[in-house]
């Protein structure tokens, strides 16, 4: 839950980019995409969970060969306002990366590998949507909720299927 803090510190931190409005259209993204590939919402829980797996190894590795964390950060800041399918896989997801991300979203949440090959570029446009949030507009020092998806504490438990979870229950209280 430490991940979905920060999200919440993004969008009380003036000098953060995040907002109610941007995790709300971040949200109404997984929604949509959820509802038109009639995927529960157990079932996205647990592809968000496992494509957090997969993506946060690949970043730390484009991080490392494209100039660091600035270079995510700027990365990233091209997918401000993104809603689930709205823009194209990033470049640094190669067909490997994509084939190795299918297979284990397959295994892990039973949905059929061309489903989801539908719907890669929209999770993962969301994710980066999410991960936008905690950008620093015209400020150095680096991405708050990327340090947290890239786990700069070395504990081992980010969860974006629980940060996902969590946001939607924000946004959505029941009564």
């Amino acid at each position: 839950m430490g991940m979905f803090f920060d999200v919440l510190k993004s969008i009380n931190d003036p000098n953060q980019s995040g907002s109610v409005d941007q995790l709300s259209q971040v949200m109404g993204g997984v929604q949509q995409l959820s509802a038109k590939h009639g995927v529960s919402s157990s079932t996205m829980q647990t592809a968000m969970s496992s494509l957090g797996s997969i993506l946060g190894p690949a970043l730390k590795q484009q991080g490392s060969m494209s100039g660091g964390r600035s270079a995510l950060d700027g990365m990233i800041g091209q997918f401000t306002g993104a809603s689930a399918g709205g823009i194209g896989l990033p470049a640094f997801i190669t067909p490997q990366l994509q084939q190795q991300m299918i297979q284990g979203l397959t295994q892990k949440t039973g949905l059929n590998a061309s489903t989801l090959q539908t719907m890669l570029p929209g999770l993962i446009s969301s994710v980066m949507g999410m991960m936008s949030m905690g950008g620093r507009p015209g400020a150095p020092g680096g991405n708050p909720l990327m340090n947290a998806f890239l786990d700069s504490d070395r504990d081992g438990d980010i969860d974006l299927g629980d940060v996902f979870k969590f946001a939607g229950r924000f946004l959505n209280p029941t009564r």
